[in-house]
């Protein structure tokens, strides 16, 4: 038998998840999504698929039971409607959204901290990218602020200046004098 084949459910069922999918469709709810819900609505409250065969279903006692449960919810929720309050899931869906944000949150922190040990680890290997790097822009930063050759000549000639002026004073200072 092929999945989503409805040839197992009673005439009885089939007519109960159409009317229950009416209901879902009235609501604003998707075709698809309505007819799903429609399916497993019936499914909960007879057990599945009725017709003859050995196995099938459940007891008397625990589809009436799952039937006044689902019963007693719709009258929940038409009162609450009637009131203009929320009905439905929404306090178990918000509850379970909370839990999923914490439960996100903390798979986010342990997801942050390996990161940053394997950045800690990689450290030695960046550091050395790093200094790469720098000398690179400084040879370039070097290159480009080179000065003319009329500059490098002046430059030239104040350091034989001043080296000559040097070496004039430390022959003249008496520190230096040889004795013999």
């Amino acid at each position: 038998m092929p999945r989503g084949d409805k040839s197992a459910y009673t005439d009885k069922q089939k007519r109960q998840a159409e009317h229950i999918e009416e209901g879902y469709k009235r609501e604003g709810i998707s075709d698809d999504e309505a007819e799903a819900r429609a399916w497993a609505t019936v499914n909960k409250q007879t057990g599945g698929g009725k017709k003859s065969g050995s196995g099938r279903g459940r007891s008397k006692a625990a589809t009436k039971k799952a039937a006044s449960k689902s019963a007693k919810k719709a009258a929940k929720t038409r009162a609450a409607k009637k009131a203009g309050k929320p009905y439905g899931r929404k306090k178990t869906a918000a509850k379970k959204t909370a839990k999923k944000s914490t439960a996100r949150k903390s798979t986010r922190k342990v997801a942050k901290k390996k990161v940053a040990k394997k950045a800690t680890r990689k450290a030695p290997a960046r550091k050395a990218a790093r200094k790469t790097t720098r000398k690179a822009t400084r040879k370039a930063a070097k290159k480009s602020t080179r000065k003319s050759p009329a500059k490098k000549t002046a430059r030239r000639a104040t350091k034989k200046a001043t080296r000559k002026a040097t070496k004039t004073t430390a022959r003249k200072s008496p520190a230096r004098k040889r004795t013999g």
